[in-house]
């Protein structure tokens, strides 16, 4: 008896589906004992009652627990039975929130494995929709500004690229466009049925934020980039540029992220 305290204790995750559910539960437990000699043992995709058995037998040679996630009733029945009959510790992970939902909502669970990680069409979405985002920030590639849902366009430092990656999150595929003078606008901006949104700023807040991108670049801080002067003629051309696409404006001076993402999407939805 005394040899068998001294060996790894293992703790083995049952499911009838991959198990993460109740590995990642086990987990946030441990985190709260400060000690080691355990080893997780996921036993996933359980389809027969004999297996259970195994498992059971298995936990009661070797002094572990067991952790199980099983929506098939009589997969869940067999490991309650057997558990007892073997004086295995055996928690049900998941049946006691199936079991609230049953008795507040008064319905019957799917009793489908795997429904907590069932990709969606909406998973795929953002998912698209982020790698769009990045494939077509900045004016990289302009097919993107044919392909894109949504088109931003601004002078350098008004938030395209954080707010193209905060719709895309939202499933909506995004790409942006710098406006700079020197810098002959693609014919591609001007086609198209999406919508292009522009982004504006005062002046002396665009000012400080290039100021303190030239800081965090080590750069002078009277670089052109920063100055009024260029900051004005940067505006002055970008304004004309929306004026000419006929597009919404919208200043971002004030305005956090999500609250100008949540501007555009309800013109999205609108369109829609």
């Amino acid at each position: 008896m005394g040899s068998v305290g001294k060996q790894v204790q293992p703790i083995y995750i049952c499911s009838d589906a991959v198990g993460e559910t109740a590995e990642a539960v086990v987990k946030a437990a441990m985190r709260q004992f400060a000690f080691a000699g355990v080893k997780l043992i996921r036993c996933g995709y359980i389809k027969s009652e004999d297996e259970i058995v195994h498992i059971v037998s298995e936990a009661a040679g070797s002094g572990g627990f067991i952790a199980y996630t099983l929506v098939q009733p009589e997969l869940r029945e067999t490991m309650r039975e057997e558990s007892l009959l073997k004086g295995v510790r055996a928690i049900d992970v998941l049946g006691p929130m199936m079991q609230a939902f049953i008795d507040t909502f008064n319905d019957s669970p799917k009793r489908q494995p795997g429904l907590l990680h069932t990709l969606d069409d909406d998973y795929y979405k953002r998912i698209e929709a982020i790698e769009f985002a990045v494939k077509y920030d900045d004016g990289k590639d302009t097919k993107g500004l044919l392909l894109a849902e949504v088109v931003v366009v601004g002078v350098s430092r008004t938030s395209k690229t954080p707010l193209s990656i905060y719709l895309a999150h939202k499933g909506i595929r995004v790409a942006n466009l710098p406006l700079v003078p020197e810098v002959k606008v693609p014919e591609e901006l001007y086609k198209g049925e999406r919508l292009v949104v522009g982004l504006t700023m005062k002046p002396e807040k665009l000012s400080g934020i290039r100021t303190e991108r030239l800081k965090a670049m080590g750069l002078p801080f009277s670089a052109k980039y920063a100055s009024s002067e260029r900051i004005h003629a940067e505006l002055s051309y970008a304004d004309s540029i929306m004026k000419s696409l006929g597009c919404p404006v919208i200043d971002v001076t004030e305005k956090a992220i999500e609250e100008t993402a949540g501007i555009i999407m309800g013109w999205v939805q609108h369109a829609n």
